[in-house]
Parts: structure tokens; sequence; C-alpha cells
């Protein structure tokens, strides 16, 4: 059975059918209308005399012959993608897209600095940054990578750790003058916090070879980090701050560290992004540009720190 070159595309929209999910999500990312997503399915099923897709109006499965020909056209997407990208990693300047997530505030703060650097010196790679504080489908919703300060889960992915972020125990001068400051972590039981629900609802702390598990509880609470910083400095709470936030706030008088003899844990941030993704030399630049540009900041805060 030969094969024509619209044979070919059709073979690639099938593929991102199915991982999409939908032939209105893969219109979407591929850039052509459900139509013609439809059509591209129905032509296949037809000259390959066999269905493929078993459809409902909520959801679709692959049938038997499906799944086995889904991995062929999967093949011949990602064989289509090596290409480019081997033609890419010969140009003397490397040029294309990137499509980057990260959260609001530490993409705020740490990432659209690196970024606005790395732009200028790469003219020619076009970047879109999306901020947002939910965990985005990295494969689905096309993005190149993705900024997360937790550990890997999904396996379709990879990850590199960029950095280690330090953090704090602040409250406001003014709450801590009308409640008091915490000198151990059994005074903070009578405390309020301001509650981050993307973290946990649970403070660890160490002093030497002793641990302490502190349960957080307090009447403001935010998903977004310069919220929740916002919220202590108006006086709602203690709340555990990454240093890179607090620093500037606490050398305005506006925050005060407390209990700064006990070890709070840090953060990892780390990039993931689909496996093999990194064949591209964008985007290995872009990785090895973060972990050195934040490298440099967390140098910096460690000594405004001393």
């Amino acid at each position: 059975m030969s094969v024509s070159f619209e044979q070919l595309k059709s073979m690639v929209v099938f593929a991102q059918v199915v991982e999409q999910g939908s032939f209105s999500a893969a219109a979407k990312h591929i850039g052509i209308t459900r139509a013609v997503v439809s059509y591209h399915v129905k032509k296949l099923e037809q000259h390959l005399g066999v269905s493929l897709l078993n459809r409902s109006t909520r959801s679709l499965h692959l049938t038997e012959a499906g799944e086995q020909y889904y991995q062929r056209c999967h093949n011949i997407a990602e064989q289509a993608k090596a290409a480019n990208q081997q033609i890419e990693n010969i140009k003397q300047e490397p040029e294309g897209a990137l499509k980057v997530s990260c959260p609001v505030n530490a993409g705020l703060q740490t990432i659209v600095p690196a970024l606005n650097v790395f732009r200028g010196l790469y003219p020619k790679i076009n970047i879109e940054v999306v901020l947002t504080d939910e965990v985005v489908n990295v494969i689905q919703d096309g993005f190149d990578l993705a900024i997360r300060g937790a550990a890997l889960e999904d396996s379709g992915l990879q990850a590199s750790k960029l950095t280690t972020l330090s953090t704090c125990l602040c409250g406001s001068p003014d709450y801590l003058n009308k409640y008091g400051r915490p000198l151990n972590p059994v005074d903070l039981d009578a405390h309020q916090w301001v509650i981050y629900t993307a973290g946990s609802s649970t403070l660890q702390l160490t002093k030497g070879s002793r641990s302490f598990s502190i349960k957080i509880k307090g009447g403001m609470s935010t998903n977004n980090a310069a919220a929740r910083t916002a919220f202590i400095e108006g006086g709602h709470g203690l709340g555990r701050v990454p240093l890179y936030d607090a620093l500037p706030k606490i050398k305005a008088g506006k925050l005060e560290v407390v209990m700064s003899d006990y070890f709070l844990q840090n953060i990892d941030v780390y990039c993931v992004f689909p496996k093999g993704a990194t064949n591209s030399k964008k985007l290995r630049l872009l990785i090895d540009y973060l972990k050195e540009y934040l490298a440099k900041q967390a140098q910096a805060s460690n000594l405004l720190q001393q």
C-alpha cells in the first residue's frame, strides 16, 4: 500500500488528535479548523479500511487498530521534529520559538528578568511566557518548558533542577507588636497564619538534630505567592516566604524575620520539559542560561542576608 504526501499529513493530524485528546484541541494545537482535522481522520480511515477511533459526544477512544497505527504516526511526527531540530542545531545563530510557563510571583521576580537578558543575547528566539500558578499540562498545552517548585510526577516529562530557594518565617512589625514574637515552635500554636493553598498545610522546622511539625491555621488564604506576601505585610498573620521576595520588604521595614535560629525547608526549583526536547539547541541554551542566572541571583541574595 503506497503512502501519499496527503496521507502523511493525515497521519500527523491523527497523532495530534490522540495526544491532545479531542478534535478541537488538536485543531487549536496545529492551527487549523476542527473540520479539517475531522476530514483528515475520516480520509485516513477510508484509505485504511478500518476505524481508528471510537467517538462519542464527550470522548474518543482508540480502537485496537488505532492503537497500533498511532504508534507509527507518532514516530513519523517525532522523526520530522528531530530532523528540524538537527538543522536548527547546525545553524550559527539559534532561532525559533519557545513557550514557557512559570508561577506568577516567582516568574515576575526571577524568570522574567532572566528571559529579558536571554532574549537580548538571542534575538531570533521568540519567547512566549505564560504566568500562572496553575500546574499546566506541558505536552497537551504545547509548552517547551515549565518552571515548578516540586518534584516531577509526570513520567512523560523530564526534569532538571534549576536552583534552590531559601525561605524565612516572617511577620509584619504591626502584627508582631500586637501578638508577640515567637521564640520556639510551641509559641507558633498561638499565632495566625497567611495560608498559601498551593503549598503544604504543615510547616517543617529543624534545629540541630530536632525536627518540629507545625499545623498552620488562619483566616486569610490565597493561591498566589505575591498575594500571600502582601497579606503577611498587611498584618494578617505569619508566613513562610522565599528569601528573594522577603529581603526587599525586610530592608524596607515592612517585614521582620522571626525564629531565624530554626531552619525552614528550602524550595527546589525545577524546569520540566517533554522527553527528548533538549535535542533542541535553543532549549538547551535557555536551560543552561537559567541555571547560570539563578545561581548568580542566589549568591547575591546570600550576600545581602549576611
